[in-house]
């Protein structure tokens, strides 16, 4: 039986690849951007009224589309965007379409400190939360307080998680495990500072990374998590991988642990490359390169 979309603004076959930074994906089945918490709810339930599958993107920063592209329901939060911040207790309610790096922007003016490591990260709060996003010595858990979630199988309406209740690893929390969408999020970050000190912090956090990174091309940040105490970008760096390219992808040779998008990239170009990145750094060093990306759709080669 054909699916009724939810509402007029509910499309069909939009191409996802202008959605990610990679700027490779195939189409989307079903594709709405909502305007509000309230029909992000009302689009989850119709996707559970019609067993429709249903994912969250927000900046498409760290995740690699399959070049079939998704079956089900994709929404995308770019239009979930807003802060309230108060200056005197910290305290910083962000909706999670907002990116995290106007994020840190409006704190450092506010004179709050906490988030000055994530004026670099292209990606959103609720996308932050969900990977505990890092940069610079800081990640999300260090000032996360709390997150409004929403289970769309649940059919109930939203509720909150305290950041103890969220796992936080290097790179991980437990929304990565579980089908909950991210709403917003409150984080509690030092107040009382110097506006003017916190903004030239961030800001030269910012020229750190973009003078060191590929930002010039699209990419999905740092395609690799660092093996502690090792670093991934040194250890493909030792073995001269800067600049090998498969098809329209390419190892950056600004960051070895970035990977761009020359020009008319496949998502299974970005994805083989990913995997011989692997192979070499395991023949070589024996250890194994696990990926931050997160990959969505069907992968002929599997998923590492």
């Amino acid at each position: 039986m054909p699916v009724t979309p939810a509402h007029e603004r509910t499309l069909s076959q939009i191409s996802l690849a202008d959605f990610t930074t990679w700027k490779v994906g195939g189409p989307a089945e079903w594709f709405a951007e909502p305007a509000s918490g309230e029909e992000l709810v009302a689009l989850a339930r119709w996707a559970l009224t019609e067993k429709l599958p249903l994912r969250l993107i927000g900046a498409g920063s760290n995740l690699l589309v399959s070049d079939g592209g998704l079956a089900g329901l994709t929404l995308c939060n770019r239009r979930l965007q807003g802060s309230v911040i108060d200056a005197a207790s910290g305290l910083v309610e962000a909706q999670a379409g907002e990116p995290i790096p106007t994020l840190a922007r409006k704190a450092a003016r506010a004179g709050l400190s906490g988030l000055e490591w994530a004026v670099g990260i292209p990606g959103t709060v609720g996308g932050a939360a969900v990977m505990n996003a890092g940069a610079q010595g800081g990640c999300t858990a260090d000032w996360l307080q709390e997150v409004t979630v929403l289970d769309p199988g649940r059919g109930d309406g939203p509720f909150v998680l305290q950041a103890s209740e969220l796992e936080f690893d290097y790179r991980h929390s437990r929304l990565q495990a579980e089908p909950l969408l991210v709403l917003s999020a409150r984080f509690r970050l030092s107040s009382g500072h110097d506006p003017a000190e916190i903004s030239r912090r961030t800001s030269a956090n910012l020229s750190s990374r973009t003078s060191s990174q590929p930002y010039q091309q699209p990419s999905c940040g740092s395609v690799f998590r660092n093996p502690e105490p090792r670093k991934a970008g040194q250890l493909i760096e030792q073995l001269g991988l800067k600049g090998l390219a498969l098809g329209g992808a390419m190892v950056s040779p600004i960051h070895a642990n970035f990977i761009v998008n020359t020009g008319g990239a496949s998502a299974a170009d970005i994805e083989q490359l990913i995997r011989l990145v692997q192979q070499r750094v395991f023949s070589v060093h024996g250890i194994e390169l696990h990926t931050e990306v997160k990959r969505l759709g069907d992968f002929p080669c599997g998923v590492a």
